[in-house]
């Protein structure tokens, strides 16, 4: 019997390393760069970690298959590469950046297909997801047509043909989208996600996406939302202390460069 990605990954759990640092929902780009001050604060040293976890949309649009993506990331891209060869990156795919395997050599992309990965800490179980699972068929043909080598072909030559007029289209409706809005709701929908995701027994699932910051408790499962880098600069330590949260929330404050 063939077993799923998540039903594999149960079997051999990753560690996650006291003092990790998790990341969610960056949106870097040219008009929001934060996130390269953060960076170059890893390179510094001074920020310090062991292990860094992107947990997806890190980049407002950075595709693979789509080259004019990547001038818009170069600064962060080398700097994510340069990092990598001083700690573990891994680096959970969102809807806004993905098939990224072959800009990161040295860092573990883990693929939308391949999420929730499992990891291990002080005996539990940790399930961590860019968090756009089990959103609903229309949802599920929209993310496989994007990621489709075939229509990314397509939009790629037609973007090259008009002089990258697709990619500029896209970027003009990143610059309007809000990220910082509560969800009404936030926790009914979770649990209805949570019916068909089978996560068997996992202790803790550790999601963004929805950028709502919010914890809670469902059925013995600790679910955290982790609040986005993009709206007030949240990133979170793994705290290494059975009487304390796993998550420990921080705020980022550096002036522009």
């Amino acid at each position: 019997m063939k077993r799923s990605a998540f039903q594999k990954s149960r079997m051999s759990p990753k560690p996650l390393q006291a003092g990790a640092i998790l990341i969610a929902d960056a949106h870097c780009a040219p008009w929001r760069t934060s996130f390269i001050d953060f960076l170059y604060s890893l390179e510094s040293g001074e920020i310090t970690t062991p292990q860094l976890i992107l947990m997806g949309d890190v980049f407002d649009m950075l595709y693979g298959p789509i080259p004019r993506t990547y001038g818009y990331n170069t600064e962060g891209i080398d700097l994510l590469n340069r990092l990598s060869l001083r700690m573990e990156i891994l680096y959970l795919e969102g809807n806004h950046d993905f098939l990224m395997s072959g800009l990161f050599p040295n860092v573990q992309v883990i693929r939308r297909e391949y999420q929730p990965l499992l990891m291990s800490f002080e005996g539990k179980k940790i399930a961590l997801s860019h968090g756009d699972s089990n959103m609903g068929w229309g949802y599920e043909l929209y993310t496989a047509l994007i990621r489709s080598p075939l229509v990314l072909g397509i939009l790629r030559r037609i973007d090259n043909l008009g002089k990258g007029f697709i990619v500029a289209w896209l970027e003009e409706q990143m610059k309007r989208k809000i990220h910082c809005r509560s969800i009404e709701n936030f926790q009914g929908l979770i649990e209805r996600r949570l019916e068909s995701l089978n996560l068997g027994s996992v202790d803790v699932l550790v999601e963004g996406h929805f950028h709502q910051n919010q914890t809670f408790t469902l059925d013995g499962l600790d679910y955290i939302n982790v609040g986005a880098f993009a709206c007030n600069e949240r990133y979170f330590t793994v705290q290494s202390n059975q009487n304390q949260p796993l998550l420990h929330e921080a705020v980022f404050r550096k002036e522009p460069r």
